[in-house]
């Protein structure tokens, strides 16, 4: 699979519905290059490094983690550079470091709630052996924005509560308006049962409201405009009073 180049400095490796696989984002700045999240497994990790060394692109220095479920984070251990994520998914992730992968482990993780039958369909498909799965946390976890200086392109760290999660990192690409939000404006399947927290959302839909951005670029579907995206959730019913 290529590489898709959506602006001067942006690049997309493309999501896939199969195992849930999300999207990764490139950003290629003058001096050193970013990543936006690791992925599902070693093998998705190589796939998109295959693709930035067929596009003649360095392989990133940074790799920023939108929030702690497994499909952004079980490549960790197989990224080049440094990994940054909001400090709740440092936490997190240092608690998931302790599961056990096994079919029972993992059965009785959904019995309890701590993990989703979803999420655990499509890690059997990515890991037809669960033997393989190693997790690691980030190397740095961040409580309050931050910047890192690509050369020419400022990435704007922001750690925030999500509808998704409570461990969101967005980041902020000024040069060229983009905003870049994981799974942020999804639904929570955790905390929530597949459903939008209203307050949460309409925290949401405030803070993009607030930020100066023309390309939303998400987890699991295409990039749109700050328009559409905002339109699509004023649809929504707990968006309501928004």
């Amino acid at each position: 699979m290529d590489l898709i180049q959506l602006s001067e400095r942006i690049y997309l490796f493309p999501f896939q519905r199969e195992t849930d696989q999300p999207n990764l984002f490139y950003i290629r700045g003058d001096a050193f290059s970013a990543a936006i999240d690791a992925g599902q497994s070693e093998r998705h990790v190589n796939a998109f490094y295959q693709a930035l060394r067929k596009a003649n692109l360095p392989l990133p220095a940074y790799t920023l983690i939108t929030h702690w479920h497994w499909d952004h984070t079980f490549g960790l251990p197989y990224v080049r550079g440094e990994t940054v994520g909001s400090a709740l998914t440092k936490e997190k992730l240092n608690g998931v470091r302790l599961w056990a992968w096994t079919e029972s482990a993992m059965r009785e993780r959904e019995e309890k709630g701590l993990d989703i039958p979803f999420c655990g369909e499509c890690i059997r498909k990515e890991y037809p052996d669960l033997s393989k799965i190693r997790v690691v946390s980030v190397q740095k976890g961040i409580d309050s924005p931050e910047t890192i200086d690509l050369g020419g392109a400022h990435l704007r760290l922001i750690p925030m509560d999500s509808p998704h999660s409570r461990d969101a990192m967005v980041i902020y690409l000024p040069e060229e308006k983009a905003l870049f939000t994981g799974d942020a404006g999804g639904e929570d399947h955790y905390e929530y049962h597949g459903a939008y927290e209203p307050r949460k959302l309409r925290a949401y839909i405030r803070f993009l409201r607030s930020m100066d951005f023309e390309l939303y670029a998400e987890g699991h579907e295409l990039p749109e405009t700050k328009a559409s995206i905002l339109s699509y959730f004023a649809s929504l019913p707990e968006a309501k009073d928004t």
